[in-house]
């Protein structure tokens, strides 16, 4: 339940399927706090019907915002749809990450857009003569006809406010001109009765001192409500349409809306359309000059990305073996004893093989079992296995990165005994630093952590209810002892075990302590 629910806040898949038989909406909703301490509240909505809408701090944003956002912010881990290891494409960053080579990475992509946009400018200036009279003529027809629009920041919104004054022009002419009239114009205005007012609020004040605070304001109330009687008549004055005007407005919005359906979606992109065609046009029509200026900036352009490159790929190449055997180490306290962990670095120089991560691919190539060469993780990995390694990965990498949630499904599959204790004790050790939710069957790993929540589904007349409890005290005992024999098998001697685990959970907590490490904030979720 927690994981699906994290998932649909994380951009997944919504279907009418979630939503229960006889409702019309199923929501999802949770309260985050990011790196700079603000809270902000995510909501994800799936009607009977399948449509799905996102919501951040109650406004409505499309799935993708919310998906940045959540992702930020919560990393899930054991269910394939959601790990990162599946996807060969985030190895490489992954290593950088962990290797703690983000700025020199960042450097690589800046250089290989410059890249990018110099090869652009040189394909431009190759064009071949007949090539080039093609392009240049279907660049012209577009800018002319952006020039003639003459498109300016904000018109159409402009345009769109003019549209509905002149909609209403009648009803606003009567309104301003009756309104004036009330206030100033007709027997028994509102101004001429106010003079009134005033005269006896002076004669109250003679007597009560209390009124001559109101009496003072009274120059600046008529001052305001002058101020309105001549803005009303002005505008009933000059409120004059020309003939066809509204017309005019439509059949201009209507050009907008076809420029910015071409070119857009906004006038500020078809102006930045505008300017990329003349500088195109421009490269079109310059001739062999603009060719070879074209070759010696891509050249230069190249020689700075290859630099950069180079020296990411050598930090690189020195940090994918310490990661592997770092890896390796992690997993052998997690119950992967045997297994091989090798990052596989390949490194190119031929131009066609750079792209914006540098001169490197990487992938996890892993051995799960003696005798077994290593091959792709992404390939060969159990859903365990993955949630295990990932967990090795956030233990070497904790505290490198701002505080986040990560949820782990599926962490203690096919582990037991002392692997799955240590499993345990690497994820409260996490907890010190980030927010740890762990979904578990295993009773040495939820006794380890700070909270124990209970998720049950019962059948209450027709229907199935999901409830969560909170367990503390012999609620916590009870159902640490459920684990270790099951329900019908509990006895004193399984409840002095539960006992004795969670006591020694306890001592740990105060060990770590004692050694001034920060409290755990690890939350394990047992489920039937």
């Amino acid at each position: 339940m927690l994981v699906e629910a994290m998932g649909l806040l994380l951009g997944g898949r919504a279907s009418s399927d979630l939503v229960r038989t006889g409702e019309d909406l199923a929501s999802v909703e949770a309260q985050l706090e990011t790196s700079d301490g603000r809270e902000v509240l995510v909501r994800r909505e799936i009607t009977a019907q399948g449509r799905s809408r996102a919501f951040i701090d109650g406004q409505l944003v499309n799935a993708a915002a919310l998906k940045s956002l959540v992702g930020e912010l919560v990393e899930l881990h054991g269910q394939h749809e959601h790990q990162a290891l599946l996807d060969p494409a985030t190895h490489l960053p992954m290593l950088d990450t962990w290797a703690r080579l983000g700025d020199r990475a960042a450097a690589v992509t800046a250089a290989w857009s410059v890249v990018s946009e110099a090869s652009q400018a040189l394909a431009r200036a190759e064009l071949d003569a007949g090539e080039r009279a093609s392009r240049l003529e279907l660049v012209e027809f577009h800018l002319n006809e952006l020039r003639k629009a003459n498109v300016l920041d904000g018109e159409d919104e402009a345009l769109e406010r003019e549209r509905e004054v002149l909609r209403h022009a009648d009803r606003l002419k009567t309104l301003s001109a009756d309104a004036y009239g009330l206030l100033y114009e007709q027997e028994g205005a509102a101004l001429t009765l106010l003079s009134q007012v005033w005269k006896r609020v002076a004669d109250l004040s003679a007597i009560d001192a209390s009124f001559v605070g109101h009496l003072q304001a009274r120059d600046g109330i008529r001052a305001q409500l002058d101020d309105l009687a001549l803005t009303l008549r002005d505008y009933h004055e000059r409120f004059d349409v020309a003939p066809g005007r509204l017309a005019e407005v439509e059949d201009r919005l209507a050009l907008l809306e076809r420029l910015k359906r071409k070119h857009g979606p906004t006038l500020g992109d078809v102006r930045t359309k505008t300017a990329a065609l003349e500088r195109e046009c421009d490269a079109l029509t310059a001739g062999p000059q603009q060719k070879a200026a074209a070759e010696a900036t891509l050249a230069a352009a190249r020689a700075a990305f290859l630099a950069v490159a180079r020296t990411l790929s050598t930090a690189r190449r020195a940090a994918a073996s310490t990661l592997g055997t770092s890896l390796e180490g992690a997993l052998a306290e997690l119950g992967m004893g045997r297994a091989r962990f090798e990052v596989r670095l390949a490194t190119s120089e031929a131009p066609q093989t750079w792209h914006a991560g540098g001169i490197d691919t990487a992938e996890f190539f892993l051995a799960a079992n003696p005798g077994e060469d290593p091959r792709p993780l992404a390939r060969i990995a159990s859903g365990g296995e993955l949630s295990r390694i990932m967990l090795a990965f956030k233990t070497l990498d904790a505290g490198a990165q701002p505080a986040r949630t990560l949820i782990f499904d599926e962490v203690d599959a096919g582990i037991g005994g002392r692997a799955a204790s240590v499993v345990g004790e690497k994820l409260r050790s996490l907890g010190a630093h980030d927010q740890v939710l762990c979904i578990t069957h295993l009773p040495q790993i939820a006794a380890l952590a700070s909270t124990h929540v209970l998720i049950e589904k019962r059948v209450r007349g027709s229907r199935t209810v999901t409830s969560v409890t909170r367990l503390e005290g012999p609620a916590r005992e009870q159902e640490i002892a459920r684990m270790m024999a099951g329900e019908s098998a509990l006895s004193n001697d399984v409840l002095s075990a539960a006992r004795t685990l969670l006591g020694a959970k306890a001592k740990v907590a105060a060990e770590a302590k004692a050694k001034g490490e920060s409290p755990s904030r690890a939350k394990a979720k047992a489920r039937p």
